[in-house]
């Protein structure tokens, strides 16, 4: 991989995390047209472990937040403060992050084979998108960040298992389960951030411990860091954006969105212009 191939993928990568439209399918398109097999061990770890960049904005963005529900939690804990809303919102966030931990762990060969196929990323792009619109039309909107219980967290991280599938996206997953359980889009959209974080941490350590050969003799270091912080960059803005943008508008933009590039990916594929895997 060349640095500027690098480049292109951590701006994407950082573009695409945090907006319902699928990170993972969108690096594997790319990596698909840039000639790499999409479903090599160096390929699957370097898409998951420049995700860390995202995971950085999103830290440094919500730092005061994070810090107070992080404080919250551990003094509640211990017993030594109050175990009030942070506190319990820091337990929501960790409940809601186990059932990803687990089903990815469950189904890792397949999430790094079967499913890195364009067909699977054109087609999970255009379905889920139904369930976006539906989401997106029929939640009540009735409830915000305060109302949220482990019991919604739960159902959310539930949900979030589905974007292992790529093309589905994680932020489009948890938002529109959101949606359902009756909470704004803002809120939906800081609580995908926030579970974003355990999430993205856990599959980029996982990839670089397992993976660190692989990275080592195929895609490289250089172009993996390079990617990394060109991820970071990208998505302080993009987390910036979108929280200004989802305040005020629906997801109609990204659904519109998704069912074009799905047609389109799913149009190559079969053509033979792109290889599925």
């Amino acid at each position: 991989m060349t640095i500027l191939q690098a480049l292109v993928l951590g701006f994407v990568e950082g573009l695409t995390e945090f907006l319902p439209i699928s990170s993972t399918g969108h690096l594997t398109i790319l990596e698909s047209a840039m000639g790499f097999s999409v479903d090599d061990p160096d390929i699957t770890a370097f898409t998951a472990i420049i995700q860390v960049g995202a995971v950085f904005a999103t830290l440094l963005y919500f730092r005061e937040d994070l810090w107070r529900i992080a404080k919250a939690w551990v003094f509640g804990v211990l017993g030594r403060g109050p175990r009030d809303f942070d506190y319990l919102f820091g337990w929501s966030v960790i409940v809601g992050s186990i059932p990803i931990a687990i089903v990815g762990l469950a189904f890792k060969d397949q999430i790094e084979t079967t499913l890195r196929s364009l067909y699977v990323v054109g087609a999970a792009l255009i379905l889920w998108s139904g369930v976006m619109w539906f989401a997106d039309r029929n939640g009540p909107q009735d409830r915000g960040e305060r109302d949220v219980t482990w019991r919604d967290a739960l159902v959310i991280g539930i949900t979030q298992c589905l974007a292992l599938i790529p093309g589905v996206s994680r932020s489009g997953a948890t938002m529109s389960a959101g949606l359902l359980r009756g909470f704004d889009r803002v809120t939906v959209t800081r609580l995908s951030f926030f579970l974003s974080i355990p999430a993205l941490t856990a599959a980029a350590i996982l990839q670089t411990v397992t993976k660190y050969d692989e990275i080592s003799t195929g895609v490289g270091w250089g172009p993996t860091i390079t990617a990394t912080v060109t991820s970071f960059v990208v998505a302080y803005v993009a987390v910036a954006w979108l929280l200004r943008y989802i305040a005020k508008h629906d997801y109609s933009i990204f659904i519109v969105y998704r069912v074009a590039l799905g047609s389109l990916i799913l149009t190559l594929t079969t053509a033979g212009v792109l290889a599925a895997t």
